[in-house]
């Protein structure tokens, strides 16, 4: 199982029984992206699979350059186990 990314559907994502495993983000600026929301089907839960895709992502972004914002809950948790990633991670910006 590898993880796909999918710039023009923003998300990272693996195909897993029941569907599409994911974590979706939106882009805030040419080197900013904003981590939304994690989905895994319920089939496929407890798996670890989630954390694949947010370490995945962490790779991506460090390998690009690509700065993170984390507003998804699930990588907020998965920051705790992991704060050596968190040097990739921008405050959430204010105002709009």
């Amino acid at each position: 199982m590898d993880v796909q990314h999918d710039p023009g559907q923003r998300r990272f994502f693996m195909e897993v029984k029941g569907g599409d495993a994911e974590l979706r983000y939106r882009r805030l600026d040419d080197r900013t992206i904003e981590l939304t929301h994690t989905g895994v089907p319920e089939e496929s839960a407890g798996h670890g699979i989630a954390g694949k895709l947010a370490k995945a992502t962490f790779d991506w972004a460090r390998q690009t350059g690509t700065r993170l914002v984390v507003t998804c809950p699930f990588v907020t948790t998965w920051l705790e186990r992991h704060p050596d990633q968190r040097d990739l991670v921008s405050p959430r910006p204010t105002g709009g």
